[in-house]
């Protein structure tokens, strides 16, 4: 256990970062797998809207630095992508 001041509170920090990060990305995770889901289920309107959700959810783990910029491009692109190829 650290003795100096700064290097407690550098730990608390840090433990609440990844708190936050990690609930970011549980919830990015869930809204990634609602899209799966109603794709896999063929309902493409359901699919549609989940990937709006979806993207708002990716851009803003993005915007808090969850996600680097390329990483959240990716994940919406292939999301988009699929959602697109649905017949």
């Amino acid at each position: 256990m650290a003795n100096i001041k700064s290097a407690k509170k550098r730990i608390l920090v840090a433990e609440t970062r990844a708190a936050r990060n990690k609930a970011i990305r549980s919830k990015v995770k869930t809204v990634v797998k609602k899209v799966e889901a109603a794709i896999a289920a063929g309902d493409k309107a359901a699919a549609q809207a989940a990937l709006l959700v979806a993207t708002s959810e990716i851009d803003k783990a993005c915007s808090k630095g969850v996600f680097h910029k390329n990483t959240a491009s990716r994940k919406v692109s292939r999301l988009s992508k699929a959602v697109s190829s649905m017949a």
